[in-house]
């Protein structure tokens, strides 16, 4: 896997995801929503992404929500992730 470019693809969805409201993002929390887009690479590569939340603290507080990519291969079991939690105001935490 390129880190390079798998963490540049990380970046950009957690940026994406951030933009998104509480309760847009409370979506996530649903094991049938967990989504996992696949993305190709500028080196042709294809990438799985993988998104999810669960809440941080209780529920309807804080929600913690995850992004982690892989490209299929031994990655698979170790992937490169990110996270933020946000609160129900919208703001972030430890930010």
């Amino acid at each position: 896997m390129n880190k390079e470019e798998a963490k540049e693809i990380l970046v950009e969805h957690i940026n994406s995801l951030r933009q998104l409201s509480h309760p847009d993002l409370c979506k996530y929390l649903e094991v049938k929503n967990i989504e996992t887009p696949e993305i190709v690479g500028k080196s042709d590569v294809k990438y799985q992404l993988e998104i999810q939340a669960l809440w941080d603290d209780e529920p309807k507080g804080h929600l913690r929500v995850m992004v982690s990519i892989d490209d299929g291969g031994l990655r698979a079991y170790f992937p490169m992730t990110d996270d933020f939690i946000i609160t129900p105001d919208g703001s972030f935490v430890d930010e």
